[in-house]
Formats: structure tokens, sequence, C-alpha cells
């Protein structure tokens, strides 16, 4: 059986784990040392619940393999193929563990006004909840250049499929946060018409100029392709139009030959009978 690229599901038991174990001893009533060691067995529960979500659909998308090669047209061919990274996910992921941990002290061995380290707690779950999904979308999520288009596929629960064929493309732009930077990340936007409607954006890949580069020499190329048969076509054009006056010329040439020798022709005739007309007298 087919499985995922990385392990999905070992990360993904390793970050519920510590949801879990918290959740239970907060939910099962055991004191927290502290000034403030009363906590609803609620917030327990919905640690467990959390941390169960992300075991779970960790190990869905552990047997959830990436989307293969699209069906190739006539004449296609696939020159390129990328997958997201995976370690920029889970170290946003990991970032967020210092500001779970501060948030937890300050609420319960500090006498900090509760809006600190709820605040602290809140950015500390964005930061994992973000890190983590980032992780599962980028271990679904395939790139492929063809001769003919620049594809993005993406597999959760259904296939979503974005392209952009060469003729349609506008522009190519490369874009790294600071973020993405520090990974040796970039992101790249495949733009169509002139708004930029249709856009397939390749995310967080290594050696975005590369895979840049490879997209605008795929589509030169298909430009020089059509513009070869529109170039002999202007010229075989030319030659027929440069024949068809040529032939207007020589027509022009004969035409004013004959005219010029026949008025001569005419002007002579009266000349020769004056002369005839004066002897005879």
């Amino acid at each position: 059986m087919t499985v995922a690229r990385g392990l999905p599901a070992v990360w993904s038991t390793l970050f519920a784990l510590p949801l879990v174990v918290v959740g239970a001893y907060l939910a099962g009533g055991y004191p927290v040392v502290g000034p403030r060691p009363e906590t609803p067995p609620i917030v327990g529960m919905l640690l467990i619940v959390f941390g169960l979500f992300v075991f779970g659909v960790g190990l869905y998308v552990h047997f959830v393999a990436a989307p293969e090669a699209p069906r190739m047209r006539e004449n296609e061919a696939v020159v390129d193929e990328r997958d997201p990274a995976q370690r920029n996910a889970l170290a946003e992921a990991f970032v967020s563990v210092p500001f779970l941990g501060v948030g937890g002290y300050l609420l319960y061995f500090t006498q900090t006004p509760l809006v600190y380290p709820t605040a602290v707690l809140a950015l500390g779950l964005y930061l994992f909840s973000r890190g983590v999904h980032r992780y599962w979308r980028n271990t679904l999520t395939t790139y492929f250049v063809t001769n003919q288009r620049v594809i993005e596929e993406y597999r959760f629960i259904s296939l979503i499929r974005n392209e952009v064929p060469h003729e349609k493309v506008r522009a190519v732009e490369e874009r790294r946060s600071a973020w993405d930077s520090l990974f040796g990340l970039g992101n790249v936007a495949v733009r169509s018409g002139a708004s930029g409607d249709l856009t397939v954006s390749v995310d967080e890949v290594y050696d975005p100029a590369e895979f840049a580069d490879v997209v605008r020499d795929e589509i030169r190329a298909h430009d020089g392709t059509g513009g070869g048969a529109s170039t002999d076509s202007a010229g075989e054009t030319s030659g027929d139009s440069d024949e068809s006056t040529g032939d207007s010329n020589e027509a022009s040439g004969e035409s004013e030959g004959d005219a010029s020798g026949d008025s001569d022709e005419t002007s002579g005739e009266p000349g020769s009978d004056g002369p005839e007309s004066r002897r005879t007298e």
C-alpha cells in the first residue's frame, strides 16, 4: 500500500501525545502547583479532543498518498516535478512550544492578570495549529511542469487540480518571505490573463529560481514552436506578393511598349502622305 511521503502519522502522534496527557491530567481534577490551582475539567476535555483530532488526521494523511502524475495529453511529457518542503512547517509547529510553556507558567505559577497568559496561550495554539496544518497540506500537494502546462494537485478527501496552459501564461513571479529564506525555500506564482485571474501558486519549494527558469524555458519553447508557423506563413505570403508585383510590372511594361509602338506607327502615316501630295503638284 502506498503511503504519503514523510512520516505524518509519527509526527502527529508526537504532537498529539502531550495534549492528551495534559488534558487527561486536568480533566481528572488533579491538583496543579501554584497560586491558581483550580482548572475546570472542561479545559482538560478540550485538550484531549484536540489531541485526538491531531492524531486521527495525521494517521489518515499518512495513508493517503500524494497525487500521482496527471494523465498526459498527446505529445505531452513531465519536465519537472516538485513537492513542498516539510521542515519549515514542522519548525513552525515546534516554535509554538515555548509560547505554550510560557503561557502555562504565567497562568498557574504567577499572579499575572489572566488576559496575558490567555493571549500567550492563544498565540501558541495558533502557531501550533498552523504548523501542523501546513505540514499535512504540504505532504499531500505536488506540482508538475510539462511541455504544455503548469499543474498543482492537492488531495485530502477529494482531488483538487489547478492548471495553467503555457499559451495563457502572462507572468511568472518569485517570492520569498524571511521565514522561507531561513530554509532555502521560496514561492513561484504562474499567472494567466492581464489580471492574473487564474494562478498556480507553487509554494515552499526548494530552488524556486531554478523552478521558475524551467517554467520560463518551457513557455519560450512553446511560444517559439507556435511562432515559427506564423513566420513561415508570413514569408510565403510575402513571396507570393512579390511574385504578383513582378507579374504586374511585367504586364504593365508590355502594355506600355505596345501602346508606344502603335502611337509611332499612327503618327508616321500622315507624314508619308504629305510629301507625296507635294510631288504631284
